[in-house]
């Protein structure tokens, strides 16, 4: 897992760099490098953050 992933937290807003077209997502868990994410677009996702990136969202 990242060091990034590794910070990210129930409550913050982050984004998936490689998909854009799901939007701004809301960490609901994170434990074990398997973060849970609900996109408004996509719906609750359970990604694994030795794969994945996320990137932490702080509005525009």
């Amino acid at each position: 897992m990242s060091d990034l992933n590794q910070m990210l937290e129930p409550g913050m807003l982050v984004q998936n760099p490689d998909r854009p077209d799901w939007g701004v997502g809301q960490v609901q868990s994170n434990i074990g490098g398997k973060i849970t994410v609900n996109f408004p677009d996509e719906g609750k996702l359970v990604l694994d953050g030795r794969l994945i990136t996320l990137v932490p969202y702080f509005g525009d």
